[in-house]
C-alpha cells in the first residue's frame, strides 16, 4: 500500500522554497530529507526515502494527491486481453532547483532497454504545473507500449467529476441501462477512462470524506493526441480507477474503459463500440512530454468540490477570446430569416413550426413556439422588422387559447386537425417562463393587447402552484424546476402570494435534492433519462429566479453551485479535429456545450441561459463569467448556413447519435449532422439577444 504525507502538507502557490540536492550528484550520496515548493499556503513535497524520492502535494487542512508507492513513474511495455500490461515503474532519483523550477529524474529500466525519466514542477497561483518527459534509450524501436500518468488520494470514493461524462457517479443515468452512461461508484475495480476530446474542460477531480471534514483534489490535462500512436487520431485519455484505501487519478497514453468494459468507448446513445490497441509504437531516441496540473484543497460542503476545479480550469484554459467568431448582427439576422421560414399560418390559427416540414406548433423544448412572442417583441426595432410584432401577438394569441386542466396543459398544437396534445413539465414550464417575459415586454407596448396572455398564464400557475404547494407533491427529477422562474414572473405580474410561496418551496426542495450531489440535477432533457445541462439549467434558473424575487443571499449559493454543475457541460477548449465537415470550417468549439452524460454531441443550447451567466458575473463580481457567456453566444454562431439554419448534432469526439450508417469509431469524430433543424436552436438564439437589449449588454 502508499503512503502518504502528512496532513499539514499544503496546496501551492507562488514564493517558492526549495531544499535540494545537485542534479550531477552521484547517487550514493546521501540524500537531504526534505525538497520543497512552498509559499507558506501550500506545499509539494518531495521527500528522501532511502536511495529515491518521494513526491506529494497537500493542504495543510487535510487533501492531498501522493505518488504510487511503486514509484513516480510507470510504463507499460505490452499489450494483452485489450489491455496495457508487463508494467515497469521507477522512482526519481535526482532533485535540482532550476529558477522557480523543480526538476526531478530517474530512469525505468525494461529487458529492452531504459526511458529517460524527468519532471518538471512549477507552482502557478492555486496548481502545480508538471512537464512530464519520455525519453527511450533502447536500440530498437519498441512496440506496444503506454505511458502514464498517476497521482493517488487518501480515501476510496464515488464522487468523481468529468466534465460531459461522469457526474458524481451518474446515479440516475445508471438506472436507464448498462450502456447509456458512463458509471462510477469508487469501488474497488472500478475504471473509468476516456478519451481528452471527449470531456468538456479538461479535468479529472474527486471529492471525499475525512471524518468530518471534506477535501478533494483534480487532475488538469493540456489535451493533446499521443505521440507514435498506434492509431489515428489517438489520443491520450483521461480518467480514474477504484482501490481499497484510495482512488488513483490517472492519465494513459490512449487506452479507455467504461462501466468494466476495457478497450471500448461509448459511441452512440445506447451502445459502447470496440476501441482497443491504442498503443504507442516508439523509435529509439524519441523524445515525449506531456503537461498536466495538480490540485488539491479544502472542500467547504459535501457535493461542492468540483466548483474548485471547475473555476480554475476558466483561469487555466482561458476560454475568453472571441476573434474569429460571428458578429451578434451575423447571427441575429440569420436567426430570423431562419424564423421566417418556420412561420405558419391556417384557418384557425398562426404560429412557428418546430420542423420544416411539418405542420405543428410545439410549445418549449424543441419547438419553442412561444418563443417568438417574447423574443420578436423586444427585438422588432434592432432587427428592422416592422411585421415581427403582429407576428409574435397573433402566435401568442392563439397558444394562450390552449386548455388547461388539473395538471396543466398540453404542448402540442396540430393546425391541421385543430388539435391540442402531449404534456410534459419541461414544455410546459418553458411555455409559461416565455409567455411570461411576453407579457412584461408587451405591457410595455401601446400597440400590443396581453389580456389573453395574461390569463392563459394566471391558469397555469393557479394550477401549478397548486400542485407544487400540495404536501403530495414531489417531482421525479429537476424537470420541474422549469416552473420557478415563471411562477416568479407571475409573482411580480400580478402579485399573487401563491405563486412566491410555490417558487421558494420548489427551489428548496431542489435544493434539499441536488446540492450535495447524491442525486445530481438530471432530467431536463425528454429524449435521455440521466444527469443533463437541461436539469443544471432548471436548477440554476429556479436558484437564481428566487433569489432575484427576495434577494437572500442563500439562493444566489444554490444558484452558483447549479450554474457550475451547468457550466460543466460547457467546452472551454478548442478541440482539433480531424478531417470532415467541422474541420472543413475551422469550428471553435469553445463555448459549444456537450447534451448530456447519455448524449455525448455538441450544441447549442447553452446560448439560453447565457444571460443568465453574464447576471451571475455581476452578482458575484466575476468578469470571467461574463466574457464566457459573450463567447458562448457568439461561438454557437458558427456553423449557419445560407439559410440560416445550422444542425444540432456535431460530433467533437468518438459518438454518434441518428446516424446509423456510420459503425466505426475511426469515422465518427468531426462528422456533422445538419439534417435534424428543429426550432429550439433559433428561438434560444432570439431569447437570450432579447434578454441581454434588455438588460443593456452588448455582446460586440
Amino acid at each position: 500500500m502508499m503512503s502518504f504525507v502528512s496532513k499539514s502538507v499544503c496546496v501551492v502557490l507562488l514564493g517558492l522554497a526549495i531544499i535540494c540536492r545537485p542534479l550531477h550528484a552521484e547517487m550514493s550520496n546521501p540524500l537531504p530529507g526534505q525538497t520543497i515548493l512552498d509559499s507558506g499556503a501550500g506545499r509539494l513535497e518531495v521527500t528522501a526515502r532511502g536511495t529515491a524520492y518521494q513526491v506529494a502535494i497537500g493542504h495543510e487542512q487535510g487533501a492531498s494527491l501522493a505518488q504510487p508507492a511503486e514509484g513516480l513513474w510507470s510504463v507499460a511495455m505490452e499489450w494483452d486481453n485489450d489491455w496495457p500490461a508487463f508494467w515497469r515503474h521507477g522512482q526519481a532519483l535526482t532533485c535540482e532547483r532550476s529558477g522557480p523550477w523543480l526538476v526531478l529524474t530517474g530512469l525505468v529500466k525494461t529487458d529492452q532497454g531504459d526511458w529517460r525519466m524527468q519532471d518538471s514542477y512549477i507552482a502557478e497561483g492555486r496548481r502545480i504545473r508538471c512537464v512530464r518527459r519520455w525519453q527511450w534509450t533502447g536500440e530498437q524501436p519498441v512496440r506496444r507500449v503506454t505511458l502514464s500518468v498517476r497521482w493517488q488520494t487518501p480515501k476510496p470514493s464515488g464522487a468523481v467529476m468529468l466534465p460531459g461524462v461522469c457526474i458524481y457517479g451518474n446515479p440516475s443515468g445508471s438506472r436507464s441501462g448498462a450502456e447509456r452512461v458512463a458509471t462510477y461508484t469508487g469501488r474497488p475495480g472500478d475504471e473509468l477512462l476516456c478519451e481528452e476530446h471527449r470531456v468538456s474542460m479538461p479535468f479529472v477531480a474527486l471529492e471525499w470524506q475525512d471524518g468530518p471534514r471534506f477535501s478533494g483534489a483534480a487532475l488538469h490535462t493540456l489535451a493533446s493526441p499521443a505521440s507514435h500512436a498506434n492509431k489515428a487520431d489517438q489520443w491520450w485519455s483521461l480518467g480514474l480507477t477504484g482501490h481499497d484505501q484510495f482512488t488513483e487519478l490517472c492519465l494513459l497514453s490512449g487506452p479507455c474503459s467504461i462501466n468494466g468494459k476495457r478497450g471500448v468507448v461509448k459511441a452512440n446513445q445506447g451502445k459502447f463500440f470496440p476501441y482497443t490497441d491504442t498503443y504507442l509504437n516508439v523509435p529509439s531516441g524519441a523524445v515525449i512530454e506531456k503537461t498536466f496540473y495538480l490540485q488539491v484543497y479544502p472542500v467547504a460542503r459535501k457535493g461542492s468540490g468540483f466548483q474548485v476545479p471547475v473555476a480554475e480550469t476558466l483561469d487555466l484554459t482561458h476560454p475568453f477570446s472571441t476573434d474569429g467568431l460571428p458578429t451578434l448582427q451575423e447571427i441575429l439576422e440569420a436567426k430570423v430569416r431562419f424564423t421566417l421560414s418556420r412561420w405558419h399560418e391556417g384557418p384557425v390559427s398562426a404560429g412557428f413550426r418546430m420542423y420544416a416540414n411539418r405542420n405543428e406548433y410545439v410549445m418549449g423544448w424543441c419547438g419553442q413556439a412561444a418563443a417568438p412572442g417574447y423574443a420578436l417583441l423586444v427585438l422588432a426595432k434592432t432587427l428592422n422588422a416592422p411585421n415581427a410584432v403582429t407576428m409574435a401577438a397573433r402566435a401568442l394569441d392563439h397558444l394562450a387559447t390552449v386548455p388547461v386542466g388539473a395538471e396543466g396543459f398540453p404542448v402540442r398544437y396540430n393546425p391541421d386537425e385543430n388539435r391540442w396534445y402531449g404534456e410534459d413539465p419541461v414544455s410546459q414550464g418553458q411555455a409559461m417562463e416565455n409567455v411570461a417575459r411576453a407579457i412584461g415586454a408587451g405591457r410595455k407596448m401601446a400597440s400590443v393587447d396581453t389580456s389573453t396572455w395574461e390569463a392563459f398564464l394566471r391558469r397555469a400557475c393557479d394550477v401549478h402552484a397548486a400542485r407544487i404547494l400540495d404536501e403530495r407533491w414531489r417531482p421525479k427529477s429537476t424537470s420541474e424546476g422549469f416552473f420557478v422562474s415563471p411562477l416568479c414572473r407571475a409573482h411580480a405580474l400580478f402579485g399573487k402570494d401563491a405563486y412566491k410561496q410555490a417558487a421558494i418551496k420548489a427551489a428548496r426542495h431542489f435544493a434539499d435534492r441536488h446540492l450535495d450531489m447524491t442525486e445530481p440535477y438530471w432530467g431536463g432533457t425528454l429524449d435521455a433519462s440521466c444527469e443533463d445541462k437541461e436539469g443544471a439549467w432548471a436548477g440554476f434558473q429556479a436558484f437564481l429566479a428566487v433569489y432575484e424575487m427576495t434577494r437572500d443571499a442563500q439562493y444566489l449559493t444554490w444558484a452558483q453551485h447549479a450554474m457550475d454543475v451547468t457550466l460543466t457541460y460547457t467546452v472551454v477548449w478548442d478541440i482539433d479535429m480531424p478531417p470532415g465537415r467541422l474541420r472543413d470550417h475551422a469550428l471553435k468549439t469553445r463555448g459549444w456545450t456537450i447534451v448530456s452524460a447519455q448524449n455525448q454531441h455538441l450544441d447549442v443550447f447553452g446560448v439560453l441561459y447565457t444571460p443568465e451567466i453574464y447576471r451571475m458575473g455581476v452578482y458575484l463580481k466575476r468578469d470571467d463569467l461574463k466574457k464566457l457567456a459573450a463567447v458562448m453566444y457568439r461561438s454557437c454562431g458558427q456553423m449557419l448556413d445560407a439559410a440560416g439554419s445550422q444542425g444540432e448534432q456535431l460530433n467533437h469526439t468518438n459518438f454518434v447519435q441518428g446516424m446509423n450508417h456510420i459503425q466505426a469509431v475511426e469515422k465518427m469524430r468531426g462528422t456533422y449532422r445538419e439534417d435534424w433543424t428543429v426550432y429550439w436552436m433559433t428561438a434560444h438564439f432570439l431569447n437570450a439577444a432579447a434578454e441581454f437589449q434588455e438588460m443593456g449588454v452588448s455582446l460586440e
